[in-house]
């Protein structure tokens, strides 16, 4: 293809594209704006539920008054060994985790949304005690990133088709 064809290829799908309905979710008309540091997280009471607050209030923001949704969760996760050597010595862990949460109205105490998100992650056991040690840490704040990322994209949704 040359130039030209390319130039008006390009002006003939300007207007596609202009029309096409993006919007930035957290721009100032964006649907979800509504959510940034309107939502009251329940406290954590664990290690876990800590660092997927951390995760949600870094994505949400962190309310200081001016509450006008309340996040509830359940976090839930498990061990598994996946991987075993000749000696059948563990050299591979999988982590499931699992998160039940619901958005709530403060004033109305209405439920609007609520769903169970899982994922997993995996990390070797290969190494010595204190590398092992690091990387199981490591993959729990790993899975709460995820489980974290799931819900925000989640709650979007909801804003956008609900209109926060």
């Amino acid at each position: 293809m040359n130039r030209r064809g390319f130039l008006l290829l390009t002006a003939a799908a300007a207007p596609t594209l202009a029309g096409c309905g993006f919007e930035p979710v957290y721009g100032t008309q964006g649907a979800a704006s509504g959510l940034l540091d309107r939502i009251a997280m329940d406290e954590p009471n664990d290690n876990n539920s800590y660092l997927l607050v951390r995760e949600l209030e870094d994505r949400l923001g962190r309310t200081s008054g001016g509450e006008t949704f309340g996040l509830s969760y359940s976090v839930a996760t498990e061990s598994k060994a996946v991987g075993k050597t000749v000696a059948q010595v563990t050299s591979r862990f999988d982590i499931l985790g699992e998160v039940t949460y619901a958005l709530r109205d403060l004033d109305t105490k209405e439920v609007l949304t609520t769903n169970t998100i899982n994922s997993f992650v995996g990390y070797s056991a290969s190494g010595s005690t204190v590398s092992e040690v690091a990387a199981e840490a490591d993959a729990y704040e790993r899975l709460m990133v995820i489980l974290a990322d799931r819900i925000v994209a989640e709650l979007q949704a909801y804003a956008t088709t609900n209109a926060l």
